[in-house]
């Protein structure tokens, strides 16, 4: 199998469906514990996100699972930024942990209310694609980093695109970002003039500009100012 990404290597995207594997993993562990009362089980899957988000993917279980296992078997699915489900794996793991200690100090209650929580809102993310934490982490990316620093004008001159005489698309992308490829197809197709900026390799300018997830995108008038927010 031909991968775009090396799961090992490429840690800033991640292949789609490898979250959505640890997620129904950790839903259904997490609610046979409540529903059952074997409580440790949650600790255990506190412990096992907080190794996987310390010491890589290779100590990740359900990673190991999906990316040995399945994934050659089914074959690579989307790229996406890898941020966002990794957020979601910290929340999860603060939950789990919580729930384990709720139940250590008698308060089962509590717990099995942490640890629903969980299963209910991994068990949505792998059936339906929709993660809450992911998308806890992009509203709070777009404040922290879109909203509070509007992309009013660009420096054309930097981007080497001041020979272009007309308004032109500035886009800023990943070479793994499967939705990145997707909206500069689209562009190109209705014939708009890209420009685009790899923030694998120039972060100042993400870091400049307040791209905070990709794609961004933005139509530009000859003289630098924005006209257009397109993503």
């Amino acid at each position: 199998m031909q991968r775009t990404a090396d799961p090992y290597r490429d840690t800033d995207v991640i292949d789609a469906r490898a979250p959505r594997t640890n997620q129904a993993i950790v839903g259904t562990l997490s609610l046979i514990a409540v529903l059952t009362g074997w409580w440790p089980i949650l600790g255990l899957l506190a412990g096992q996100l907080a190794i996987g988000l310390a010491f890589g993917r290779r100590y990740c279980l359900p990673c190991l699972l999906y990316f040995e296992v399945l994934q050659p078997r089914i074959g690579e699915g989307s790229i996406e930024d890898s941020r966002p489900p990794r957020f979601a794996n910290q929340v999860g793991a603060l939950f789990l942990g919580s729930a384990t200690l709720a139940y250590l100090f008698g308060l089962s209650v509590v717990g099995a209310v942490l640890g629903l929580i969980v299963a209910a809102l991994a068990l949505l993310a792998a059936t339906t694609g929709l993660c809450v934490g992911c998308e806890m982490y992009r509203m709070a990316a777009r404040l922290r980093g879109i909203r509070a620093r509007r992309i009013d004008s660009v420096d054309l001159a930097e981007l080497g695109a001041g020979r272009f005489a007309g308004d032109i698309v500035v886009q800023f992308t990943h070479p793994l970002c499967t939705d990145c490829h997707t909206l500069e197809e689209e562009l190109r197709a209705r014939g708009r003039t890209i420009v685009t900026v790899d923030v694998s390799r120039r972060p100042e300018l993400a870091r400049k500009y307040g791209v905070a997830l990709v794609p961004t995108a933005v139509a530009v008038a000859p003289s630098g100012a924005v006209i257009e927010r397109l993503a």
